[in-house]
C-alpha cells in the first residue's frame, strides 16, 4: 500500500463518522426507572456525604444545598471505608440528586475494576442516605418515589435460623416465633454452609425438616437455605425431599458462584429454587433470569448496589414472570430499606424475610421499631425512609475522615 492509498483511506473514514455510526447503547437493565426529574421542579445539590460511626454502628449522612438531611443506617462496609470515602463519595459530591440513577451508572463506569460486594455495599449506603434526602425534601416516602405505594404492610417470613443447635432446639425457636409474631412462614437453615455436602451434623437436616413439618403443621409455609453446601447431585436429592414435605422454596441449593449446578438443581425439582443474594452485577443477574437458572431472584438491597439497581433486578424478572424475595438480615433502623422496596415493588413474594429468634431490645435511638405483629410489618408513612432517629444520637456519632 502506497503513502497516497493510506491517505485516501483516512479521509474517506474518518474518526468521527465510526463514532456516529456507534452511539452509545443503554442496556435494558439499565434503563431509568424513576424518573427523579420529574418529581423535583429544581436541582437538589448535594453539597456533602460523611461516613459518621458510634461503636460498631456506622450511618451515612448526605446533605443538599437546601439543608435537607439524608441519614441512614449503614450494613457490614467498615471494611470498606477507604472505597467509600476515596472513591464513592467524591462521584456524588456536588451532582444533582435527580440524577441519582445515572450516578450510580456512572460510579460503576469509573472504578469497575472494584465491582463486587466490597464496591456495591458503600455505593448502596450512599444511595439510601440520597434517597433519604430526596424523600424529604419533597414530602414523600422513598417508595413514593420509586413509583408508588402498592402495600402498606409487609407480610413477612422469620428467618436467623442457625446450625449451631439441634434440630429440636431450632424447630422449638420457630414455633415460640409463630406463636408470639403471627407470622405464617419460616425459613429454616439446612446443610452446613458451604461446606460441600456436609451437614452441620449428621442426619440434622432430615430432622430438622421433618420435624419442622410436623410440629408446625400444614398451616405455615416452610423455606429451607442451604447457603451454598451442596452440589447438584446431593442438592437435587435433598430438594425432592423438600418437596415431599411441602416446602415452597430451596434456597441457595450450591456455591452461589457455580451458576451450572444451580440450574441443574432447579431444572430437576418442581418446587422453586432461590438465590441471588450473593450477587451484584446487573449483567449476570440479566443471564440467569434468561436462562432461568433459578426460579425466585433474592438481591440484598446492600450487596446489589442499592434500591434502584434492586428495582431493575425486580423489573427483569417481572419481565420473566418471576417473583422477587430480597434477602434481609436487618431488623432495627436499617431494615426500612426492605420495607421500602416491598411497599413499591409489583413482583414481590407473598412473605419478605424478616429475622427473629426472639423479641429484642428496644433501642431508644430510632422510631419506628419495625415490629411483627399479626404475621406483618407497617410501612412508615413519614418522608424518605421512614426512619426517625434521636438528634443526642445523632450528635454523639464521629465522623470518619479516613
Amino acid at each position: 500500500m502506497t503513502r497516497r492509498h493510506l491517505l485516501h483511506l483516512a479521509t474517506a473514514f474518518p474518526l468521527q463518522a465510526a463514532k456516529d455510526d456507534y452511539p452509545r447503547r443503554i442496556p435494558n437493565y439499565e434503563q431509568p426507572l424513576f424518573h427523579l426529574h420529574s418529581q423535583f421542579k429544581t436541582p437538589v445539590k448535594i453539597v456533602s456525604i460523611e461516613y459518621l460511626r458510634k461503636g460498631k454502628t456506622g450511618f451515612v449522612r448526605s446533605v443538599s444545598a437546601d439543608g435537607a438531611i439524608g441519614l441512614v443506617r449503614t450494613k457490614e462496609i467498615e471494611d470498606f471505608i477507604p472505597i467509600l470515602l476515596h472513591r464513592i463519595i467524591p462521584a456524588f459530591t456536588g451532582k444533582d440528586a435527580r440524577d441519582l440513577e445515572t450516578l450510580i451508572d456512572d460510579v460503576y463506569v469509573k472504578h469497575y475494576k472494584l465491582a463486587g460486594q466490597p464496591f456495591w455495599s458503600p455505593a448502596a449506603a450512599v444511595e439510601h442516605s440520597i434517597l433519604d434526602m430526596l424523600g424529604r425534601t419533597a414530602g414523600k416516602s422513598v417508595a413514593e418515589l420509586m413509583g408508588g405505594v402498592r402495600r402498606r404492610e409487609i407480610p413477612v417470613y422469620l428467618s436467623g435460623s442457625i446450625r449451631e443447635t439441634t434440630a429440636e432446639e431450632e424447630v422449638d425457636v420457630y414455633v415460640r416465633g409463630i406463636q408470639e409474631t403471627g407470622a405464617k412462614a419460616v425459613k429454616f437453615k439446612i446443610g452446613g454452609r458451604m461446606t460441600r455436602n456436609v451437614d452441620a451434623y449428621p442426619g440434622r437436616t432430615r430432622k430438622l425438616v421433618e420435624l419442622g413439618r410436623k410440629r408446625l403443621g400444614g398451616g405455615v409455609v416452610l423455606y429451607a437455605d442451604a447457603n451454598g453446601t451442596y452440589d447438584s447431585r446431593a442438592g437435587i436429592e435433598v430438594g425432592r425431599m423438600l418437596q415431599d414435605l411441602d416446602f415452597h422454596f430451596f434456597e441457595e441449593p450450591c456455591p452461589w458462584e457455580e451458576v451450572s449446578e444451580t440450574k441443574k438443581v432447579a431444572d430437576a425439582l418442581e418446587m422453586n429454587v432461590a438465590g441471588g443474594e450473593q450477587d451484584s452485577s446487573l449483567w449476570k443477574f440479566h443471564d440467569m433470569i434468561e436462562r432461568r437458572v433459578m426460579d425466585i431472584m433474592q438481591p440484598d438491597m446492600n450487596y446489589c448496589g442499592g434500591l434502584i439497581r434492586a428495582s431493575r433486578i425486580a423489573r427483569m424478572a417481572a419481565r420473566a414472570g418471576m417473583t422477587v424475595v430480597p434477602h434481609n438480615t436487618q431488623t432495627d433502623a436499617a431494615a426500612c430499606k426492605m420495607i421500602q422496596f416491598a411497599a413499591a415493588t409489583r413482583n414481590i413474594g407473598p412473605y419478605m424475610e424478616f429475622p427473629f429468634r426472639g423479641k429484642q431490645k428496644r433501642e431508644g435511638w430510632y422510631t419506628p421499631h419495625f415490629e411483627i405483629r399479626n404475621g406483618v410489618v407497617q410501612v412508615p408513612r413519614t418522608p424518605g425512609l421512614g426512619v426517625e432517629f434521636d438528634p443526642d444520637y445523632v450528635r454523639s456519632l464521629e465522623k470518619v475522615t479516613g
